[in-house]
């Protein structure tokens, strides 16, 4: 994806002054120049996986893992399981994130442990397939939670649903390109929505659990129709998985984090068991007051709890849930664009999405590009498809991250770890995650083909963007043409 290495025409590199504007109006010094600022301490840092994790996930999940676990009891033990997946996968890449202290999280460690085809493929994945469908589905959500209340008896209209997600996406890559202070505040207002939200769901069905509502956990209930098929068992976890999705996401920002060998792990341990210990709270809150059939037919499930026992105050469970949602996706844009420029700046994406805005300092080209591939996700409005097919395919590279931890112990000895994880933490994610990974082949062809065929579609753009030097000259002019306008256009510079 790498041009000639031949300057850019003068006027497409703008001159910059002895000194720049900072977003606070201040002026940065000239020895900082164009690049991102380390504007993240350990509370914006717990915000922002906090924010990430607990988006979406945790209103729609809930009916896809009980549909795939079978039982009652059995979805209880996925949801804390996938929790336990996810803090052991956290404590692994603590480790990481402080011995390579670099932003784009996976991708950096792939690279580093693999070199840069595998690293080329994690990023070809991530900017095709999870980090759109994930802002996809966080986008979705956001709008069946607005739009239900308008149609409380019916489903919602589909292409209302899907308008109002493709809204909420281009505004909040256009607040994110603004400015991400902006962005870093308001997680604050869209925290109190998500502890709102996931409050009045847990303080609500452990009063139905105490008035006897249903009886979901009588013994005779709580095992039926649990699932015993090996793949259908890993299915369950995908939903489960994508609910905790966002535990690695501080480290693809690393760079603008303070201090990250003390905050990075710090966050990562104060977030994983807090959501965890919510999760499951929300789901027995969301089993003491809905019947499995009634959690399986919803398309809403914390609005059909509010429904069932709020009475005229079932309005605050939509507006909480939406503006959760809202949030979750602001910072899933915001962080994940950081993998995207990463990556564009290690060229192996191209250099345009490289660029830096030069008064707010934020990586304009790569979230406009990924705003645009989410909108594309927006084809289809069936989230637990797009769940399976983002789950499978980001196992699978979290798979080679945590193997990218045992090869370094190998092959770098010496590199400096200021966390050591043992050597139980990395082994037991891996087999846990290759289960994940292969049993359910035969149980989601579909899903899966797909996600593997899109994968090996990256080697031969590997070969032909990054390994074939010698390109023609008009595809060189084309290159450098095309990152001329994109300059123009976001007021971008290459980082300094």
């Amino acid at each position: 994806m790498k041009d000639d290495g031949k300057p850019l025409p003068p006027t497409c590199r703008p001159l910059l002054p002895q000194s720049a504007v900072s977003p606070e109006g201040e002026v940065a010094q000239k020895d900082e120049g164009v690049k991102m600022r380390k504007e993240l301490g350990l509370l914006e840092g717990t915000a922002i996986i906090l924010g990430i994790i607990m988006g979406s996930g945790i209103f729609i999940s809930p009916k896809g893992v009980l549909k795939d676990a079978g039982s009652v009891g059995f979805s209880l033990i996925v949801w804390v399981l996938c929790g336990l997946l996810s803090l052991i996968g956290a404590m692994c890449y603590a480790e990481l994130g402080t011995a390579i202290p670099l932003s784009g999280g996976d991708y950096a460690y792939i690279n580093r442990a693999f070199g840069p085809l595998p690293a080329f493929l994690f990023l070809w994945d991530a900017n095709l397939i999870f980090v759109p469908t994930t802002n996809a589905i966080m986008g979705l959500t956001f709008a069946n939670y607005v739009i239900k209340p308008f149609f409380p008896d019916c489903e919602n209209p589909d292409d209302a649903v899907r308008l109002l997600a493709a809204v909420a996406i281009c505004f909040l890559t256009f607040l994110n390109s603004y400015d991400v202070r902006i962005t870093t505040k308001l997680q604050d207002v869209f925290m109190f929505s998500k502890i709102g939200a996931l409050g009045i769901v847990i303080v609500t069905g452990l009063f139905a659990l105490y008035t006897g509502v249903n009886d979901n956990f009588s013994p005779e209930k709580v095992w039926q129709n649990t699932a015993t098929d090996p793949g259908q068992i890993a299915v369950s976890f995908y939903s489960g998985i994508f609910s905790y999705c966002g535990w690695n996401y501080l480290n693809f920002m690393t760079e603008e984090l303070k201090d990250p060998y003390r905050n990075l792990p710090r966050a990562i341990y104060i977030s994983l068991p807090m959501v965890t210990g919510i999760y499951v709270l929300a789901n027995v809150a969301y089993l003491g007051v809905l019947t499995p059939t009634e959690m399986l037919s919803s398309d809403a499930i914390a609005v059909t709890l509010g429904d069932k026992m709020l009475g005229v105050m079932n309005w605050l469970m939509p507006v909480c849930v939406a503006m959760s949602a809202f949030g979750g996706l602001s910072v899933h844009i915001m962080t994940s664009s950081r993998l995207c420029f990463v990556g564009a700046r290690q060229g192996h994406l191209p250099d345009m999405l490289a660029l830096i805005n030069i008064q707010k300092f934020t990586p304009a080209p790569s979230l406009i590009f990924l705003g645009i591939v989410s909108l594309a996700m927006l084809c289809t409005s069936d989230v637990y498809t797009l769940i399976d097919y983002a789950a499978f395919v980001e196992s699978m590279f979290l798979m080679w991250s945590v193997a990218g931890l045992l090869w370094l112990r190998y092959k770098e000895p010496n590199l400096h770890r200021p966390i050591k994880v043992s050597l139980f933490f990395p082994i037991a994610f891996l087999m846990i995650c290759g289960f994940l990974v292969f049993m359910p082949i035969y149980v989601r062809p579909y899903e899966v083909g797909a996600g593997l065929l899109i994968t090996a579609t990256g080697i031969p753009a590997y070969f032909i963007g990054i390994y074939w030097e010698n390109k023609p000259n008009w595809l060189k002019s084309f290159s450098r043409s095309a990152t001329c306008t994109v300059q123009k256009l976001t007021m971008a510079v290459k980082e300094e």
